[in-house]
């Protein structure tokens, strides 16, 4: 099979990129060609501006898509994220070319102008439950300006009106139950959208058992909305004989260092490779966040590497971590009850338990074998959905 793959690249790379290049090379690995097309936003102010006034619909992106789409005459058109320079308009462009198009959700965009589903540090639905993105604007919940803001709520509700999910995308895939719900929600026709979860790259056996490692590791943006600080302050409390190490950097970094909690390092950004084999030798991972995350790959990544999640009991979370156990959930924001699931983090026999449930939940339902299962299963349904009698609406 064919696969043009489309994605807006972020300038800082994050989750989507990743999850975007592993699936290309997922695809290819398995004999599939994949065009891998990758746009980014434009970095001067001038040209952001345009795009961010065209990023509704863009004509440009639309003959840039369609003009790919007759070259290349793929069998499927695989679009992970069209914010801001390519905008919607590419799904119609692909279809009118001839290709069945599916689009990945990885963040709640098409109902939340930040993408988040976040306000004031705190889980927002507003625009879900009113269908109505143009309470961002007033809230200026886009990088806090009216403008951005403005332009990502005319997106939502210029396309929403338009029926672009409906008319021009064959399958939209949600990573999570959770999320899918939210986007119904939001207005998002339900025959329209199936759930995929991501999938992780499996790295190999662990060079050391979870009981015999003494290091906990925190691997993300150090933002509020990750809460490393909720994190030291249960730590503080609990006071654990081993170590924390944070992976990662943000704004909240200098505030980190500051504290001096005792057994904790911050070890700045580290690449994929390190962070990878210092998963193979932890105890355990704390995943804190106080928003819904979409899907964490992050997350994903520590059930592979057979290593126990302990988590935030909020937004589609519960759906991958609940198999290992009620207590390695814990309430967001909440440095008490954190503390309470840090101390399950000193018994030996219960880390080496979760450790080997984490491992086989990623080979049952997040390994590389179930992510090319579930591809090829995607693709051969809009496949046949386009080639079958043309479903209304269209």
């Amino acid at each position: 099979m064919k696969i043009l793959q489309i994605h807006t690249q972020y300038r800082q790379p994050g989750g989507e990129d990743t999850v975007a290049s592993n699936e290309a090379t997922l695809l290819r690995n398995a004999g599939h060609t994949v065009i891998e097309h990758r746009e980014q936003n434009p970095p001067g102010h001038l040209a952001a501006a345009g795009d961010m006034i065209r990023s509704p619909w863009s004509p440009a992106a639309s003959r840039r898509v369609r003009d790919l789409v007759r070259v290349h005459r793929p069998d499927v058109t695989h679009v992970h994220n069209t914010w801001y320079h390519l905008s919607p308009s590419v799904f119609r462009a692909a279809r009118q070319a001839g290709s069945p198009t599916v689009l990945t959700l990885h963040n709640y965009r098409l109902a939340c102008a930040n993408a988040m589903l976040l306000r004031d540090s705190k889980p927002c639905e507003l625009c879900v439950t009113s269908q109505n993105a143009w309470y961002g604007v007033r809230y200026k919940c886009y990088l806090g300006n009216y403008a951005q803001s403005a332009a990502s709520a005319a997106t939502i509700s210029f396309n929403r009106r338009r029926g672009t999910w409906r008319k021009d995308v064959d399958l939209i895939l949600a990573l999570t139950d959770f999320a899918r719900d939210r986007f119904v929600e939001s207005g998002v026709p339900e025959g329209r959208i199936a759930v995929k979860p991501n999938f992780a790259l499996d790295p190999g056996p662990r060079t050391r058992p979870v009981e015999d490692s003494n290091i906990v590791l925190f691997v993300g943006r150090l933002t509020t909305e990750k809460a490393p600080d909720v994190l030291l302050e249960a730590w503080d409390r609990i006071g654990l004989d081993h170590r924390l190490e944070l992976i990662g950097s943000g704004p909240l970094e200098a505030d980190l260092r500051r504290r001096g909690v005792p057994g904790v390092s911050l070890l700045g950004q580290l690449d994929t490779d390190t962070v990878r084999a210092k998963m193979l030798t932890a105890r355990a991972l704390v995943l804190p966040s106080i928003w819904y995350e979409g899907l964490s790959m992050v997350l994903l990544e520590a059930l592979a590497a057979g290593l126990p999640v302990l988590a935030s009991d909020i937004g589609p979370i519960p759906e991958v971590v609940a198999p290992l156990g009620p207590n390695w959930l814990a309430a967001p924001g909440n440095p008490d009850d954190l503390a309470k699931g840090l101390a399950l983090v000193a018994d030996d026999e219960e880390v080496a338990r979760v450790g080997a449930d984490a491992r086989a939940l990623y080979e049952s339902r997040y390994s590389e074998a179930q992510g090319l299962a579930d591809l090829e299963s995607v693709y051969e349904r809009v496949v046949r959905t386009i080639s079958g009698p043309e479903s209304p609406g269209r």
